[in-house]
């Protein structure tokens, strides 16, 4: 495992189709191409190395003409030639199955083959074979929901965001009316993939807390990756008591960080204050998070919000503090740090002023009564409003 991310599985790993490894290269890939080609050759020739293995010939070509590749003619022919030969073998027990055997086994069959259909990347007849479960009388709740994560695997692979929203909800109406405990949990890391996707950080953050001593969806992740999302996010999102409670006394996660010094060191700076190492520790985390199909497009939000979680907890042991010592105690300059609070400040995201001639940050504290108690004045004039409107509609 990496010392701050997790690390990309091996080729030899089991995993079930699409190959979600696949997808984190081609992001990794798309990244580094022009701007680190050594690099970016290395991800390229693990790709194809999982293409010629897996047969994805579909996804080969498809990246071939992406990336104006060069395109090996004969693995290409070689790739079609297994795939019609499986898929001549999967027609054959199909049909020996509709004339011996029963559903069960036609199920079977038929999500055997919409697998290999996703294995090689045909996403087309893929969902066709899933769709054809979920509309047969006789399969289960529990086989249409796996049909249905069938579906969800292939639209995150592709990150198609609509798509996977639309699924995730179909797969959670099916899941109330009969799901079990092992594929309820599975849902939870399908929905946290999905509002990472989004910059839901704070949901996904939920999610993936609740799943850390039941995880079992090694389709969609490795153990470390998830382990690795779920403290990214809910170091960003807990409160400074909830972090020591869910995180640095939780014993699934005490193991993962033995092997993560930094993700560990991440997490010990900012629960014992050091923000100077804390900073420190952000640089080497937004390197990993860069190479990330899932943080890694909402990489300028992710830093900012853990910026502004460092300030504000630091702030809140102050009433008012030198702006020297604060830039001090970061390990950053004077001038980068008070354009960093000026514009969280205007923002409304840090509860404190700037006294330029002082020197001095000074905090201020929120009355959360008298804005509650504000609140509420506004939501009732609000609702007046509308009740004079509808009224002035019903006279006329």
């Amino acid at each position: 495992m990496s010392t701050v991310a997790a690390p990309i599985e091996s080729a030899d790993d089991e995993v079930m189709y699409p190959n979600m490894l696949l997808s984190q290269l081609i992001f990794r890939y798309d990244n580094l191409k022009s701007i680190d080609l050594i690099k970016s050759n290395e991800i390229k020739i693990t790709i194809l190395s999982l293409i010629e293995q897996n047969d994805m010939v579909y996804i080969y070509e498809k990246l071939a003409s992406k990336y104006d590749w060069i395109v090996d003619q004969q693995l290409v022919d070689q790739a079609k030639l297994k795939i019609s030969t499986q898929l001549k073998v999967l027609a054959d027990k199909q049909e020996e199955i509709v004339k011996n055997s029963g559903d069960i086994e036609l199920l079977d069959i038929i999500s055997n083959k919409g697998k290999y259909f996703a294995r090689v990347g045909d996403w087309i007849n893929a969902i066709a074979c899933y769709d054809e479960i979920i509309a047969k009388p006789k399969a289960g709740s529990g086989r249409k929901i796996d049909a249905y994560f069938g579906k969800t695997r292939i639209a995150l692979f592709n990150s198609d965001i609509s798509l996977v929203k639309s699924l995730l909800a179909d797969t959670t109406k099916l899941i109330e009316s009969g799901g079990d405990w092992d594929r309820r949990n599975k849902l939870k890391v399908y929905e946290a993939m999905y509002s990472m996707l989004v910059r839901d950080i704070k949901k996904s953050a939920v999610l993936l807390e609740s799943g850390i001593a039941t995880f079992s969806s090694t389709e969609i992740c490795s153990y470390a990756q998830f382990m690795f999302y779920a403290i990214v996010t809910n170091v960003l999102t807990l409160t400074r008591s909830e972090l020591k409670k869910k995180l640095i006394d939780n014993a699934h996660v005490i193991s993962v960080l033995v092997e993560a010094p930094k993700l560990q060191l991440l997490i010990d700076s900012l629960y014992a204050c050091n923000y100077k190492q804390f900073m420190r520790c952000l640089l080497d985390l937004q390197v990993e998070l860069k190479e990330d199909r899932y943080l890694g497009p909402h990489i300028a939000h992710i830093m900012r919000e853990f910026r502004v979680l460092a300030f504000s907890q630091f702030l809140e042991a102050y009433k008012s503090v030198l702006l020297s010592s604060m830039a001090d105690a970061f390990g950053i300059t004077v001038s980068l740090l008070d354009g960093e609070l000026s514009h969280f400040i205007a923002a409304g995201r840090l509860n404190a002023k700037i006294d330029k001639v002082g020197d001095l940050v000074e905090t201020t504290r929120s009355d959360k009564r008298n804005t509650q108690y504000q609140d509420v004045i506004k939501k009732g004039d609000a609702l007046l409003n509308q009740i004079q409107q509808l009224v002035r509609v019903i006279d006329q």
